[in-house]
């Protein structure tokens, strides 16, 4: 189990490595001279020179890559363009306010999820399944900016005005000081993530009802609800674990358009403006934390299939 995950940490550091590179590529090969659109067209060549070479702008691109990859690894995010402060002042209260997004839609998400499809999996073929089969399938062939959309002409400024339509955070207020701003864009990533979740975990749990052992476990007398919990429930977590890490590493991709949709301040508004801005520190900075989360989510999935499935850790 320890050789496996040492691998799966090696190419999750290869995967960081190739993301740098292509993010740094791929805002290299933006239009236009940054340092010009930083310091505007009334700039002199003194100025524009001087900030090219803080920016490491004279050399060649692996000479580029190499000064900027040196710093990343030093934990040095650089300087943002647009506000002349340091990136991590800049990313790091975005991040906060993303992740008590995130959190709170996989804390609703995750349960919810693995409860339903767990019970439709125990009716199966009645009409509770196919209708939660039917919502599930309508509900992830949308994308997440329609579901957004729908919930607000439904819940803000249609047919009940229950919730804000969009965010907004007094300077020095937390996002979480007012919940009902924090409903629509929660329930829109709880929507956009679950249906995936509960259609694998009820195939999941179909399987894993019809095995033997679980029959075995019926035959002895054991109560129902002792069969589901103790026999059943986790031998379909292990599988369903990594098609939740996939869902919540979506959910740092996802919430992009989300929080552009609700101007929640977190990650992906910063991200726009910053692409927009060509503060290409910050863009390479957040682009680069996106990737990690996505690798580490996805080492702890493997350690949960490893640890809730004996049998995976036997043919690893």
């Amino acid at each position: 189990m320890s050789r496996l995950l040492f691998r799966r940490s090696l190419f999750g550091l290869f995967t960081l490595w190739v993301v740098s590179l292509v993010v740094f590529l791929a805002t290299q090969a933006l239009p236009g001279d940054a340092a010009q659109a930083i310091l505007g067209r009334e700039a002199t060549p003194d100025r524009l020179a001087a900030l090219r070479e803080q920016l490491h702008l004279g050399g060649s691109l692996p000479e580029q890559y190499l000064a900027w990859l040196g710093h990343l690894l030093s934990f040095d995010l650089g300087t943002s363009l647009a506000g002349r402060l340091p990136v991590a002042d800049v990313v790091g209260p975005m991040l906060l306010n993303s992740s008590v997004l995130m959190l709170c839609a996989a804390v609703v998400a995750i349960p919810l999820s693995i409860g339903i499809g767990t019970w439709t999996a125990l009716k199966k073929d009645t009409e509770v399944d196919h209708a939660t089969g039917l919502i599930t399938l309508v509900l992830a062939s949308l994308p997440e900016f329609v579901v957004g959309v729908l919930l607000v002409l439904l819940l803000a400024t249609g047919l009940f005005h229950l919730f804000p339509a969009v965010f907004v955070l007094v300077p020095g207020q937390q996002v979480w000081s007012n919940p009902a701003q924090l409903v629509l864009p929660v329930l829109t990533l709880v929507l956009a993530v679950s249906p995936y979740i509960i259609r694998i975990m009820r195939a999941t749990m179909l399987e894993v009802l019809d095995s033997q052992y679980v029959q075995q476990a019926r035959l002895k007398g054991l109560p129902e609800r002792t069969v589901i919990l103790r026999h059943a429930l986790p031998n379909a977590i292990g599988p369903v674990a990594q098609v939740i890490a996939l869902q919540l590493a979506w959910l740092i991709g996802g919430v992009v358009i989300v929080e552009y949709l609700f101007r929640f301040p977190g990650v992906g508004f910063q991200l726009i403006d910053s692409v927009t801005n060509r503060d290409m520190p910050v863009v390479q900075a957040l682009t680069v934390i996106i990737a990690l989360f996505y690798v580490v989510v996805n080492l702890f999935a493997d350690v949960v299939t490893l640890a809730a499935n004996p049998k995976v850790r036997t043919a690893a």
